[in-house]
């Protein structure tokens, strides 16, 4: 099943992309930003019903097939 880049991404969900994934509260309050590599697992948060979202895909070619 391939994600949709407008849906959010829950903590323990693996990253589809490297980048900055910022934090957004269950209230629609924005968060800090972490840095996730493609493949890697998505960090707890602190409040629950936190989820993700990518807002920095990151610019270089690195894990992309040829």
């Amino acid at each position: 099943m391939q994600m949709s880049r407008k849906e959010p991404l829950k903590p323990g969900m693996t990253a589809a992309r490297s980048g900055q994934y910022r934090i957004d509260g269950p209230r629609g309050s924005k968060g800090p930003e972490v840095t996730v590599s493609k493949g890697e697992t998505l960090p707890p948060t602190r409040t629950k019903g936190s989820t993700f979202k990518l807002v920095d895909p990151t610019k270089n070619k690195s894990g992309r097939g040829k």
